[in-house]
């Protein structure tokens, strides 16, 4: 067994169990690509893709060992890169949360620049549930996600607390501070982010707690979208507490609390468990965890 065969293995299974697709991928003959999935199979004594007619499918076995396999050559990716470019702090890839993203992490990037001239820092911003599959796949160093972490294979330490402010319609019918009851609130048209992000994550989960079930109007990624429907009286949104500061400072929408409920959540840096760090991943993930005392907290001015 060599590298070789996990490559050619991950071809199959990124291309769909398609040997051939696999093969032209991987400029070999499609003869080549099957004896290698057969000659894994030998070797381990498990049977990697069920045969049903000319199609293929992965077994659990196969799924196993996908991981293992990704991981595997991640790792070596890793050491190749870095051992070939001993003498230079190297190429980090970090993704992040969109509410991270668009508040923090351009000042977090500044900051390790200001600290490490000619490094590079390439950076993806999608919801959580992307970040966690790229991690998983090995194509991102760490990732900066906001509360709960679903999958079994990342490690995640907490850096950072973070709250969510309720925000209702100036002019309406809640004053700013007031403390309303649930009966209240589940009564309101609710304006949320989608599903999948750290922010919609800790309302369902806080949701769920008190056994209120929520049918929301109005779904979407954009933080301002949401505020903007606030402001033009749509309904009530749950957003970062940060986010919405400026909006809240000059009137546009009030911020109100909820009798029972607290959205209180943890931000999180997150790395596949096999993950070798390097040094350019540890001195980032130090940089997030001490930045409060370094730096001024960056502030959100609004819309």
């Amino acid at each position: 067994m060599t590298l070789r065969h996990l490559r050619i293995f991950l071809a199959v299974k990124e291309n769909h169990c398609n040997t051939t697709r696999a093969a032209e991928a991987l400029h070999m003959t499609q003869p080549a690509v099957s004896l290698a999935i057969r000659e894994l199979e030998e070797y381990y004594g498990v049977v990697l893709f069920d045969r049903v007619g000319r199609r293929l499918r992965l077994t659990a076995a196969g799924t196993r060992f996908g991981e293992y396999a990704g991981c595997i050559l991640a790792m070596f990716d890793d050491m190749e890169k870095g051992m070939r470019n001993w003498d230079a702090f190297g190429l980090l890839r970090v993704g992040s949360s969109i509410t991270i993203g668009s508040q923090f992490l351009p000042y977090y990037v500044n900051a390790f620049y200001a600290r490490h001239p000619g490094t590079e820092v390439k950076v993806l911003v999608g919801p959580s549930d992307q970040l966690e599959q790229k991690l998983l796949a090995g194509e991102l160093d760490l990732a900066l996600i906001e509360g709960t972490v679903h999958s079994a294979g990342l490690v995640a330490q907490p850096y950072m607390e973070d709250s969510l402010s309720v925000i209702c319609p100036a002019g309406g019918s809640f004053r700013p501070g007031q403390v309303i009851r649930v009966e209240e609130f589940r009564k309101q048209k609710f304006l949320l982010r989608e599903h999948g992000s750290g922010t919609r994550d800790i309302f369902d989960l806080e949701m769920e707690r008190a056994g209120i079930a929520v049918e929301p109007i109005w779904e979407g990624m954009s933080t301002t979208a949401l505020v903007n429907a606030v402001i033009n009286g749509l309904g009530i949104a749950v957003l970062p507490s940060r986010m919405v500061r400026g909006p809240l400072q000059r009137g546009m929408v009030v911020a109100v609390k909820v009798e029972g409920l607290e959205f209180r959540r943890q931000f999180n840096i997150v790395h596949h468990q096999e993950k070798f760090l390097t040094a350019s991943a540890r001195a980032f993930i130090e940089l997030c965890r001490s930045y409060e005392m370094d730096y001024p907290l960056p502030q959100f001015s609004g819309l």
